[in-house]
């Protein structure tokens, strides 16, 4: 088991502070050398702002010029990449257009937008301007890469390690841990020989790590650091031992998008909830197309759709995650896929991420082979969605309080 990040959150003004960025580079080194010591394999260090206006004081004109001035600090910290932080239900709509800008702007800083909070609703013009972000961000770097590096938020709170999600809310600096632990259920399953045998397995493996990855991560107590749990989302690599696919074929024997998959994505996060540490973030199951191998495969055969992905995020997971689209899609159909992500997630009151992927020059059913270390070859979806209408084509935030029953 491998560790996706560490991410540090941090509150910031602009012009940034040199030294606040200091420390964290050096408090996140201490600890990836702790994890690293006892044997985990550190993928990144990040580094988490509280929304970007916040940290603006409302100047939309400066976006760039705090990513850009966000990247070089990173880069002389030894930090692998930032978060901006969210575009916010309240912020002018000029926010939300200088987010491709940004991300062209730079190598490895993420933004995102949020476009649903319980205590506002849906926000159907939040909705249509992240829309337009994830249409222009298609166009910032090849192959349509910049939206790896942008997602619209539903109901998802601050302090979850995963990027592009991960904001600070503000206050103290906290470290949170983000692992890529799809193999533990991989292996868990493998050797079972019962469901009850394989939860056993899996509860047993995520409390061995999660303890001691935590006693590691409190490293950096001696700066002020507060350690904020592990967001132990069942993160995948685009290989079969690391796949989240292949851990949900070893429960159903067929492949992921047939009959039986919802139920074992909801035995599986039923697992995953009942193991004992200190949770943050989303904690559920990461169903990435492009970075998970099997996920990716079942995708190409035809096996797997929007509505399939969606049906699975309702039990277990975090939304639409990597999902490749067709590279002339309208924002009005990007809109209608992110207005079902933000319905869902209030009536379910869960947090839910779409970080969709316009493909330049594809269309549905086209092969999808991007030159990138941590996607897996597969083929566009069909978004089958063409925009809102009726009464959604309006300019409304509408409640969605959660099932009560």
């Amino acid at each position: 088991m491998n560790i996706r990040a560490i991410t540090y959150f941090l509150d910031a003004s602009f012009p940034l502070s040199e030294e606040r960025l200091r420390v964290a580079g050096a408090a996140t080194a201490e600890i990836k050398g702790a994890l690293e010591n006892a044997g985990y394999a550190v993928q990144t260090v990040r580094v988490a702002l509280p929304p970007f206006s916040r940290v603006l004081a409302g100047d939309a004109s400066k976006v760039v010029r705090l990513a850009q001035d966000l990247e070089a600090a990173c880069f002389i910290n030894k930090i692998d990449a930032a978060s901006l932080g969210p575009a916010r239900l309240t912020d002018p709509p000029e926010f939300f257009y200088a987010i491709p800008d940004a991300i062209g702007a730079t190598e490895n800083v993420f933004a995102s937008a949020i476009i649903a909070e319980p205590l506002s609703g849906v926000s159907l013009p939040a909705v249509r301007l992240a829309a337009e972000v994830i249409r222009r961000c298609a166009t910032v770097a090849p192959n349509g890469l910049g939206n790896h590096r942008f997602a619209a938020l539903a109901n998802v709170p601050a302090g979850s390690p995963f990027f592009p999600a991960a904001y600070h809310d503000g206050g103290s600096p906290v470290v949170s841990i983000g692992v890529e632990a799809a193999d533990l259920a991989v292996s868990a399953f493998a050797d079972a020989d019962s469901l009850a045998d394989a939860r056993a397995r899996f509860i047993g493996a995520v409390e061995e790590h999660a303890q001691k990855i935590y006693n590691l991560s409190k490293r950096g107590g001696a700066r002020g650091l507060q350690s904020g749990g592990i967001d132990f989302s069942l993160a995948s690599y685009p290989e079969a031992a690391r796949s989240l696919g292949a851990a949900l074929e070893r429960l159903t024997g067929g492949p992921v998008g047939a009959r039986g998959t919802l139920a074992a994505a909801a035995f599986l996060a039923d697992a995953l909830d009942r193991a004992r540490f200190r949770h943050v973030g989303f904690s559920g199951l990461f169903l990435p197309i492009l970075e998970d191998a099997v996920l990716a495969a079942r995708a190409a055969a035809g096996g797997l759709t929007l509505s399939d992905l969606l049906l699975y995020a309702s039990v277990c997971g975090t939304g639409l995650d990597l999902v490749p689209l067709p590279g002339g899609i309208t924002a009005d159909a990007l809109a209608a896929i992110l207005v079902d992500v933000a319905a869902l997630s209030l009536r379910l009151n869960k947090p839910l991420t779409a970080r969709l992927m316009p493909i330049p020059g594809k269309r549905p059913g086209d092969e999808v082979k991007l030159d990138y270390p941590y996607f897996a070859p597969t083929r566009v979806f069909s978004p089958r969605a063409t925009g809102l209408g009726g009464l959604f084509a309006g300019q409304e935030t509408f409640d969605l309080g959660p099932r009560s029953r």
